[in-house]
């Protein structure tokens, strides 16, 4: 059985600061959720491997179904503990690729060159691309053999200026994902913050902000049947 790979953050600080950050537990747990509903296992991985850190804000924003899969000790073990690194992930075993948020992964997303190709080989053979809130920031810089922007010429969506300034963020961060995304020739849409919202393009599945993961993970749900 083909399986989804999700990939989270190993950056515990808000770059340049003292203040904490991570992985927002629920674009991992609400997305778990639905995999495990539909029968999907997943499998986790992060830049370095080993362990994640969690945003503590993200706490404040849990329900029954987040901390029933937070509680569940695979998932302490292989998401928030001993997460999979690059080099142990083989791309023909996944069927799509789900990068999780948290101001986190915006220092080491972008440019990390091993997620980027794990994420071209499962697009290359047909599987999907997904993302939530600032998860877009791996999407952001892939490019394909032929030096393009995997995310060019595609509708796509993700945190917003208007909902970083909400956060406080918008002084912290190091780029903007609309900015960003727009420089590299994709067509950035948003709703108003903090509303869910998911856009699908082809195989590019993304989606807005903390309240829109099961929303991401139901239209690949829907793909994956």
């Amino acid at each position: 059985m083909k399986k989804v790979l999700i990939v989270e953050t190993n950056v515990t600080r808000y770059q340049g600061t003292q203040d904490p950050t991570g992985l927002w537990l629920g674009e991992a747990a609400e997305f778990v959720d639905e995999m495990n509903q539909a029968g999907i296992a997943v499998d986790y991985v992060s830049p370095k491997g080993g362990f994640v850190p969690l945003d503590p804000r993200s706490m404040k924003y849990t329900d029954a179904a987040i901390m029933a899969v937070y509680e569940t000790p695979d998932f302490v073990q292989r998401a928030l503990v001993a997460t999979l690194r690059p080099d142990q992930v083989k791309p023909e075993d996944y069927r799509a690729i789900y990068y999780t948020g948290g101001h986190g992964v915006m220092w080491d997303f972008p440019d990390n060159p091993e997620l980027q190709q794990l994420a071209l080989a499962i697009y290359a053979q047909g599987g999907y691309v997904a993302s939530v809130c600032h998860g877009i920031a791996g999407l952001l810089n892939i490019k394909d053999d032929q030096g393009n922007y995997l995310i060019a010429g595609k509708t796509v969506t993700g945190f917003t200026r208007s909902e970083e300034m909400i956060a406080g963020k918008q002084s912290v961060v190091p780029f903007l994902n609309r900015k960003v995304a727009e420089a590299h020739g994709a067509k950035f849409t948003q709703k108003r913050f903090y509303k869910t919202y998911a856009v699908k393009d082809g195989r590019l599945l993304t989606g807005q902000n903390p309240f829109s993961v099961r929303a991401v993970a139901k239209l690949l749900r829907n793909e994956l049947k």
